[in-house]
């Protein structure tokens, strides 16, 4: 479960890059997930498989901001 509790402290730059680092992994595992099933998809609805790439790219989408972010702290 993720945890979503912000009132601990305020976040150290390391804190920060650390998290940074987590929630671009984290997307680029959901990306390759979202295309790989979008191919098993595809058997049921074309349709369903091209909305579930169109994600996967939105989701590429983020973390190249996340990425941005990281050389903007």
């Amino acid at each position: 479960m993720h945890s979503h509790d912000l009132s601990k402290h305020d976040l150290t730059r390391h804190e920060a890059e650390h998290l940074l680092e987590h929630w671009v992994e984290h997307n680029l595992s959901h990306s390759s997930s979202f295309r790989e099933r979008a191919q098993q998809i595809a058997i049921i609805s074309e349709k369903a498989a091209q909305d579930i790439n169109e994600a996967a790219a939105l989701m590429d989408q983020c973390t190249e901001m996340l990425k941005k972010a990281m050389k903007d702290l």
